[in-house]
């Protein structure tokens, strides 16, 4: 017996075929002398109508079967009587009027129901993720998955690209996440790591001569999991060579674009996608990934209250911080309750407080006001645009305190405003990023990317003189508030190359000892190159409009990195651990 439809293929016009469907019992439901199963595979459900003056015997065995027995139908297919069609169903015109009935394989009664979309709890999920992923959701959100990669590969190999596979087994690289190691059993005491991105290898290829480079690549990074993170991930990684960033830039977005447009009815934001540089994101949202399908920007009166005499503000301004506010409208009416809510968010995010502005009918309400004058008050609310019916939310500390807190408050009045469209995908870039950062656990500057992204050509002379001010050539392509890919254009040139691992901290001798073979690669007539690597995990998830990565992943870990299913991590023998030269204590 063979399957020779799915059960989502039939319809009006195959009436009075024969057809042979394979699938699983996602209802049934016995009307006394008949029986009808609705059986589900991949593609679809079949209403299965089971009538003893047809087939007595299969009429029989349909009475033994549950949810989840794995069937093998024959039967005709024929229209549904007038009245009982169901619209809701691609195959909802027809039912096959079954002749024969095989039961490939019984199955015990699930732990959760398959055939709704009711809450189950994480947990049971994930351990019993085979069931999981016959739900419609979590099918429907695989299958994007694929549609989106294939996409994808489409898109690439139509433009020049060629897909090469570079190794899972690499040699650890300082910098970045913390990296998964493997023991070498041949060489004992050695490791292999596993890579957190194909970074050196798709340099490589570029030096090589292939030009356009891509591969659907995972990655590994032993880093604290949260929702839009897992141990193990998927991106498409991208380079390009005799290319500037306006190039890669273009190519991402048309990309972005078309895949959007093919396989969702989401509305993208604004096109082209918007710019900012770092600075202007950090000023106006607080961070480098702001969500922009709503305003309530961040706003400084650090000038309006320098020489207020609220002391909290002047002697912040004074000490070289900033005050900052934002408008969050229509929430004059805020219980002391509900603003105690959001100064405790202002202080889990660093803040020592938070210093709100009520604009009633009856005139501004706050503790302000028995510090400051109608005059300074009324510059605070002009500088916010506040309204008749609006709360002003202001916090006062050093500039990074006061940019983590607001963009935190800003995403909560942005929840709890309904102001997040979920049809909607605002995309958008981040360019001249800082090309480092500095460290004071290390004692000396570390690159905010990584160590192979080129600096910004009218910045190359900082490196000498003031390396906390040079800009990077680098980009991060931003969505709803999160990170979804960055790149960057790289560093082509031996001797920037090794100016930049000096300025990190990297002595002649390390640099060489860890990235010798790339820096002699340069000297053979290495290629200007850059590219990029957005995120398949996290741009599923927003085509998808889950919030989470465990929902468009097939089999995931928890947010304490356990794979419920198979129980990894787990221990193993000590004849092993002898195997591998490896003593745990």
């Amino acid at each position: 017996m063979a399957k020779t439809v799915t059960c989502g293929q039939l319809r009006a016009q195959d009436q009075g075929k024969t057809v042979t469907l394979m699938g699983w019992v996602h209802r049934r439901r016995d009307h006394g002398g008949l029986i009808f199963i609705d059986l589900r595979d991949r593609e679809g459900i079949t209403q299965v109508t089971f009538n003893p003056a047809i087939s007595p015997e299969a009429h029989e065995r349909a009475y033994q079967v549950r949810s989840e027995y794995v069937l093998a139908v024959t039967g005709l297919v024929s229209r549904r009587p007038t009245g009982q069609e169901n619209l809701a169903l691609p195959t909802g015109e027809i039912e096959l009027l079954a002749q024969s009935l095989l039961v490939l394989n019984p199955a015990r009664t699930p732990p959760f129901n398959i055939n709704e979309d009711s809450p189950v709890d994480e947990t049971l999920r994930l351990k019993y993720r085979y069931l999981d992923l016959r739900r419609e959701r979590m099918k429907d959100n695989i299958m994007l998955r694929s549609r989106a990669v294939k996409f994808i590969r489409d898109y690439l190999w139509e433009r020049g690209f060629v897909e090469i596979e570079t190794p899972m087994l690499v040699k650890e690289t300082p910098g970045g996440a913390r990296e998964y190691l493997v023991p070498s059993r041949t060489y004992p005491g050695k490791f292999y790591a596993l890579p957190q991105s194909p970074q050196q290898f798709k340099q490589l290829l570029m030096i090589a001569g292939f030009e356009r480079y891509f591969q659907i690549a995972p990655c590994f990074r032993d880093e604290d999991q949260r929702a839009d993170r897992q141990p193990q991930f998927t991106q498409l990684d991208l380079e390009m060579s005799f290319v500037d960033q306006e190039d890669i830039l273009s190519l991402t977005e048309e990309l972005f674009t078309a895949l959007v447009e093919k396989l969702t009815d989401k509305r993208i934001f604004q096109k082209p996608f918007p710019r900012f540089t770092y600075r202007e994101a950090m000023a106006k949202y607080g961070n480098d990934k702001p969500d922009i399908r709503f305003g309530l920007t961040l706003v400084d009166i650090s000038d309006v209250v320098a020489r207020s005499g609220f002391q909290l503000f002047s002697d912040t301004v004074a000490g070289g911080g900033q005050v900052k506010g934002l408008r969050a409208p229509g929430c004059a009416g805020y219980t002391r309750k509900q603003i105690e809510g959001l100064v405790e968010l202002a202080r889990q995010n660093g803040a020592k407080g938070l210093v709100t502005l009520s604009l009633t009918t009856e005139g501004p309400k706050s503790p302000l006001i028995k510090y400051l004058s109608p005059a300074e008050v009324q510059d605070i609310v002009c500088r916010l645009e506040g309204e008749p019916g609006d709360l002003l939310l202001i916090v006062a500390d050093q500039p990074p305190v006061v940019a983590q807190a607001l963009s935190e408050l800003r995403l909560e009045m942005g929840t709890r405003l309904g102001l997040m469209d979920k049809d909607v995908l605002a995309f958008l870039w981040i360019v001249e990023m800082p090309l480092f950062e500095w460290s004071s656990q290390e004692g000396h500057w570390q690159s905010k990317h990584h160590q192979f992204t080129s600096p910004m050509d009218e910045d190359i002379s900082l490196l000498d003189t003031d390396p906390g001010r040079a800009r990077a050539k680098q980009y991060d392509i931003v969505c709803n508030g999160y990170e979804v890919g960055g790149g960057s254009i790289r560093i082509h040139r031996r001797e920037i190359q090794e100016k930049i691992f000096q300025i990190i901290g990297m002595s002649d001798e390390e640099a060489r000892a860890m990235f010798g073979h790339l820096l002699e690669a340069f000297e053979y007539g290495a290629p200007p190159h850059g590219g990029i690597a957005p995120g398949i995990d996290r741009l599923v998830m927003l085509l998808a409009g889950e919030d989470n990565l465990r929902e468009v992943t097939a089999f995931p870990k928890t947010q304490s990195a356990l794979d419920l299913l198979t129980g990894a991590p787990a221990p193993v023998s000590e004849a092993r651990l002898r195997e591998l030269k490896l003593k745990i204590e």
